[in-house]
């Protein structure tokens, strides 16, 4: 049996995300054991990156029932997850897992039913109305539909959040071209949504959510609506933003390839309750509930197996 190349700690970008390692790995050892040999090596490796950081985002126990009036939706069951300054976190799972209601927890969209949401310290769902929409303020979103304002320009759309911010006319205008110049449509800021591709109009969703410069950036399903490439094209933004300017992201999707791609960590979703969390490397490469079945499905694709596995997936 081939041996796994020996990883150096010298050889570690610390730039480099904990899956990058993972699909070098993918990459240079075919046979599943040689990458399972190679785990422990790349864990202590990688373990580094996230000494020293603080949890950003605490959820604890949250439960989110809707109450549809003949009966309960109970979409969140006693969710725990922490989050740390930094990250990129994925949160995957199949249509109707809770995940979205999840996020929406972070920011109080969805306010709880019970449990605690802390961000940046603060307890939010302690905070009174004025209090919680300062908080809110640090938190910037994205959606699978871009939510844009069809009758305001691209630099009309950034500039919204920036109302009420006491910066005058001429601020906001250069706070617009600074944000429109990061996410690469500088071009388009007198365009109309309308004239724009899903792409472009992705890019300026980011520009706006991140107006106030939030310390997190909350990701629904966005990159879901786009095509492969230029999905690609998304992802290597956000993670070029989580690097340059710290802000800790997190995504929902139901795409393994994305956080494959992106994320640091993360945590499987179903039936409201999240089933496995960690590190990516170790969610694929040896999942507590891999499918075992070969499915004729696209291994990038999140499904739910006929003998309830959380995970197919191909190595």
């Amino acid at each position: 049996m081939p041996q796994p190349e020996k990883i150096h700690k010298k050889d570690f970008d610390i730039g480099k995300t904990y899956n990058n390692l993972f699909l070098i790995y993918i990459g240079r050892n075919k046979l599943k054991s040689d990458i399972l040999l190679a785990h422990t090596e790349i864990r202590e490796c990688a373990s580094h990156t996230y000494i020293g950081r603080i949890k950003l985002i605490q959820l604890d126990h949250i439960v989110k029932t809707f109450d549809t009036g003949a009966d309960k939706v109970h979409a969140v069951s006693d969710v725990t997850l922490h989050i740390k300054s930094g990250e990129i976190f994925g949160i995957i799972g199949f249509s109707g897992a809770g995940k979205s209601t999840l996020v929406r927890c972070i920011n109080l969209l969805e306010r709880p039913t019970s449990g605690t949401v802390t961000v940046d310290g603060k307890v939010l769902t302690d905070l009174p109305a004025k209090e919680l929409r300062e908080a809110r303020k640090k938190i910037g979103m994205i959606f699978q539909h871009f939510n844009l304002m069809r009758s305001r320009t691209v630099g009309e759309n950034v500039a919204y959040p920036l109302k009420g911010s006491g910066l005058t006319k001429q601020q906001i205008k250069a706070k617009v071209r600074e944000l429109l110049e990061l996410v690469d449509i500088s071009e388009k800021e007198n365009a109309y949504p309308s004239q724009l591709s899903g792409g472009q109009k992705q890019r300026v969703a980011i520009a706006r959510a991140l107006a106030n410069d939030p310390k997190v950036l909350l990701c629904d399903e966005a990159t879901s609506a786009l095509d492969p490439q230029t999905t690609g094209a998304i992802l290597q933004l956000l993670k070029h933003l989580n690097e340059k300017l710290g802000i800790t992201i997190v995504i929902i999707t139901h795409e393994m390839a994305v956080v494959k791609e992106i994320c640091d960590r993360v945590a499987v979703m179903e039936h409201g309750n999240v089933v496995e969390e960690g590190d990516v490397f170790s969610i694929f490469a040896a999942p507590r509930r891999a499918s075992r079945e070969t499915s004729s499905a696209p291994p990038q694709t999140f499904r739910r197996s006929k003998s309830s596995s959380r995970i197919s997936h191909r190595l």
